[in-house]
């Protein structure tokens, strides 16, 4: 077989597997940008590999196993990516200064369209999106990478111990010990990811509507209507978290520089959750990238948002740096 000829066997073979492999690479990471980076380095090491693989496992078991190996590599020498919620206590009063570590390498969110399943199955679809809720991947970065490689591989991949245990070059008996251990840590931590109820699709669109228009006009008391009791905001690079609506209020009041009218908000989604995308107007009326942020939703309000002040995820979403002065955006009705 020629070199061109295998070559284009290679690509059609395993070009489909990419958006799940970044899944994997950004649960394994949480980052969006360094699992592009771990799944390049993956495909450029199967294709070196490509002449010896003798079909003895599937070539999706192949490819996540030749991922995982990279990302344990890559994770030798890197930090875990937290959220604020990860670090300590909820800040005490929203009106003191904000505390920016920007020196931190935070938990970014990935784009649903990066990561999704084929539309054709809507189960797949249902999974994939759980399986990358930002609670989750957030929950991940707590344990020593190998054990998050057992907890991915089984838990959301559903490969047996046997086959997670030929990828990791250990016995199934250690596997099912691993995941023992990490399941008592994330349950001890309370680092579980609670189920959660969302509402119906017209009352999850009337919900983001309201969000939509109470951000827009600074509407404070709006604001605090749209979040349930126990409800968390929190934006790194700014170490401080905030709970409770009057709290996530108060921090809106005290430090969003933008006035009502001010502030423009466009769909997206993230993480399998709706997500905006936030402008504010400058000075010569146009508007200029914010902030990015991500709602998880239940039947009794919104619970959580993490606003994102990282500029460089907006190319990632395909969302534009700036929007004309007259731009309108079109608000929730058109999100996917």
């Amino acid at each position: 077989m020629t070199d061109q000829r295998a070559e284009r066997d290679f690509v059609e073979l395993t070009d489909g597997y990419r958006p799940e492999l970044l899944g994997h690479c950004y649960r394994m990471l949480g980052s969006v940008h360094d699992a592009e980076d771990l799944v390049q380095e993956t495909y450029l090491r199967a294709w070196r590999s490509f002449h010896g693989f003798e079909g003895r496992s599937s070539l999706r078991t192949w490819l996540y196993r030749i991922a995982t190996n990279a990302c344990l590599n890559a994770l030798d020498s890197r930090s875990r990516r937290p959220l604020p919620t990860g670090l300590g206590n909820p800040s005490s009063d929203p009106a003191d200064p904000l505390v920016e570590q920007s020196e931190v390498p935070w938990l970014e969110p990935v784009p649903d369209a990066m990561v999704g399943a084929r539309a054709s199955d809507p189960a797949a679809i249902v999974a994939s999106r759980e399986s990358i809720r930002l609670a989750l991947v957030a929950a991940l970065q707590h344990l020593p990478p190998r054990q998050r490689a057992v907890l991915v591989l089984h838990d959301v991949l559903k490969l047996r111990a046997a086959e997670i245990a030929e990828m990791l070059d250990t016995s199934t008996a250690a596997v099912n010990s691993s995941l023992q251990r990490v399941r008592a840590q994330l349950d001890q931590a309370g680092l579980t990811e609670d189920d959660i109820v969302e509402p119906t699709e017209p009352d999850q669109r009337e919900l983001l509507d309201r969000y939509v228009r109470a951000l827009e006009d600074k509407d404070i008391s709006a604001i605090i209507k749209l979040f349930t009791a126990d409800a968390v905001w929190e934006m790194p690079p700014f170490t401080g978290w905030y709970q409770r609506p009057a709290h996530i209020g108060g921090l809106i009041d005290a430090h969003c520089p933008g006035g009502p009218g001010e502030l423009r908000l466009l769909p997206t989604r993230a993480n399998g959750q709706p997500a905006f995308a936030m402008y504010m107007r400058g000075g010569d009326g146009g508007w200029r990238a914010f902030q990015l942020h991500v709602l998880t939703l239940t039947a009794a309000g919104i619970s959580h948002v993490t606003a994102f002040f990282d500029l460089s995820l907006f190319p990632m979403f395909g969302l534009p740096a700036t929007l004309p002065a007259d731009e309108q955006p079109p608000i929730v009705a058109d999100t996917p």
